[in-house]
């Protein structure tokens, strides 16, 4: 084996143990969530604990596919190998600017914009910036297509509260 197979297996290895340790942290924080049952039965904490098992399995599978000779169907990577990181900021802003928000313009308007900006970071790092208004209209457009849904599905049919703009609940 070469001491490039061998470097591929320890990271795609230290990928999947990656995975576990998320997974384990977020069992830890569902630890803390009461588990008091809510509609059908389900509490609060139900969420969680699927995420962190789902995780805790793929974390596994990966790390048994690492160990046990790589990751067979991973392509080649193309372009270029290292970081793009002006996308990686605008990625950032968007998310900061999102919990930065959120409380003051509403989800809705809160998670569009972070949707603009995360697309505006994957657009760059392809090579598509400076194409004028249009991307940045249907970026908007898309964002609230949706941000919107999302919000309502939460607020009026599972009456979980979420920042609205509006005291109507509806924004």
């Amino acid at each position: 084996m070469t001491h490039d197979a061998r470097t591929s297996i320890l990271l795609q290895t230290g990928v999947g143990v990656g995975v576990i340790l998320v997974a384990l942290g977020l069992a830890a924080g569902a630890v803390s969530i009461p588990s008091s049952a809510g509609y059908a039965g389900i509490g609060p904490n139900f969420l969680p604990w699927l995420v962190a098992f789902a995780l805790l399995v793929c974390g596994g599978f990966m790390v048994y596919e690492a160990r046990s000779g790589g990751f067979r169907e991973m392509e080649e990577m193309t372009g270029d190998e290292k970081p793009y990181w002006p996308g990686f900021v605008w990625m950032s802003a968007g998310l900061l600017a999102n919990a930065a928000l959120i409380t003051t313009i509403g989800f809705i308007l809160s998670c569009t914009l972070c949707f603009v900006l995360a697309a505006r970071g994957l657009r760059n790092a392809q090579g598509q910036s400076d194409q004028g208004l249009k991307p940045w209209l249907s970026d908007i457009v898309t964002g609230v297509l949706i941000a919107a849904p999302v919000y309502w599905m939460f607020t009026q049919f599972l009456a979980i509260n979420l920042p609205s703009l509006t005291e109507s609940g509806w924004l």
